[in-house]
């Protein structure tokens, strides 16, 4: 098949070797979307509640509140952006991707009680960062794929406690002034005044004060490094470079596990999502945080749980993606029913890898509220997209239904309000 009219890129026909999904080796039983959901009992079902309603009052109690003023603050700041076109641009980002910044913060539910404000200031900063730079990196630019890597590079900087600059890049993107990168060289629109600034500093400050920040700094600099790539490939796509695009499907099968069953484009979405930057900075709140579980973080989010993510992610936007030229995961699919079948197998293997970690209970449940923040969207009831849907949520089965309810209730208590 084509994306955005290019050329199919045929990697290698697909997965490699596949072998029977199982916990252990982690791969994908291709083609049958058979990975079964395991009924609750009725021990098991209460267990569920009462974790269900336990995370639900820490974050509302102890997260929310922080989230709210964080929420605040960087809006005060985007007011304050000289250039119009960036103040625009940094308010829309904020107001439109509102969710996201909530779903960071539910990652502080994992941190101990005394460390939940750092991480919340960190994981809502990273995102904010994200967020807008990704917005940013859709704006015209005389090197749309140099832009979008350079604007990307501020996220590795938010995780550098002691420099706040561990990628310089060239001598020419160094600002005089100010001794720091220059991410908007390439950019039509430059005179933010500081708000990008502040938003790596708040986050690597925030960072740097957990426990065992030292402990995780390189793999969730290696996380980082795997999202601006992405982005960096990914517009090369865009530029209708064929260059470009075996450039990525070889990158991404390079970061494939071996076995794991997965197409080029899922491990991509796995390493373009920042759901595991989040679980390392939660863990960077614990007083020790031993090799075995970092690890273990690792292989759970990326590429399973980040797959799942960003891959629904694209589910949802993918009207609007293709609309404005726009690369879209999902458009790989040849058909809705494979795409239903791959986010059957997809999900189930990252739920069996949240419930193997520490805390997995809860790692679980974030996982079930980020798939049903997207999944009680309009757009995943779409005709192309109520398969998936549908395949989902059998796979998740009563783990989703609390917070669907609740996404439901709020999407509509949203537009009454004529919110975003």
């Amino acid at each position: 098949m084509s994306v955005l009219g290019k050329p199919a890129i045929d990697p290698s026909a697909g997965p490699a070797s596949v072998e029977p999904a199982t916990a252990a080796n982690g791969s994908l039983a291709t083609g049958s979307g058979a990975i079964p959901t395991i009924g609750l009992h009725g021990r098991e079902r209460a267990a569920l509640a009462l974790t269900f309603t336990a995370a639900a009052a820490r974050y509302w109690l102890s997260v929310y509140p922080h989230v709210l003023r964080e929420a605040r603050h960087w809006r005060g700041r985007a007011e304050a952006i000289p250039d119009a076109a960036l103040r625009r641009l940094a308010l829309s980002t904020q107001r439109q991707e509102r969710g996201n910044l909530e779903g960071a913060a539910a990652f502080a539910v994992l941190a101990p009680r005394p460390q939940r404000a750092r991480v919340v200031r960190a994981v809502v900063a990273f995102q904010a960062i994200y967020d807008y730079v990704d917005t940013l990196a859709e704006q015209p630019s005389a090197d749309p794929a140099e832009n979008g890597r350079q604007l990307h590079r501020a996220l590795l900087s938010a995780l550098d406690p002691d420099t706040g600059q561990p990628d310089p890049g060239q001598p020419n993107t160094i600002r005089l002034e100010t001794g720091r990168s220059d991410y908007y060289v390439h950019s039509l629109h430059k005179e933010d005044g500081g708000y990008l600034g502040e938003l790596i500093d708040a986050c690597r400050r925030a960072f740097g004060a957990l426990p065992s920040h030292a402990s995780l700094m390189v793999p969730a600099q290696d996380a980082v490094q795997r999202i601006v790539v992405f982005q960096g490939l990914a517009h090369d796509g865009e530029d209708d470079l064929q260059d470009g695009w075996r450039e990525f499907s070889a990158w991404a099968d390079a970061q494939t596990p071996q076995g794991s069953g997965l197409f080029w484009w899922e491990t991509a979405a796995g390493a373009a999502s920042s759901l595991l930057v989040f679980a390392l900075i939660a863990a960077a709140a614990q007083p020790s945080v031993s090799e075995e579980d970092t690890s273990a973080i690792t292989r759970a989010y990326f590429p399973w749980i980040g797959a799942l993510h960003l891959l629904l992610d694209s589910l949802i936007d993918k009207a609007d993606d293709i609309r404005g030229g726009r690369y879209s995961l999902v458009d790989h699919y040849a058909s809705p029913r494979e795409l239903a079948v791959r986010l059957k197998a997809i999900s189930a293997e990252a739920m069996r890898a949240s419930q193997a970690l520490p805390n997995g209970r809860q790692h679980g449940l974030i996982l079930v509220a980020m798939a049903s923040f997207y999944l009680s969207q309009p757009q995943a009831s779409a005709p192309e997209s109520a398969p998936a849907r549908a395949e989902i949520l059998a796979t998740l089965g009563e783990r989703a239904a609390p917070a669907m309810c609740l996404f439901r209730l709020r999407g509509r208590r949203g537009r009454r309000r004529g919110s975003l």
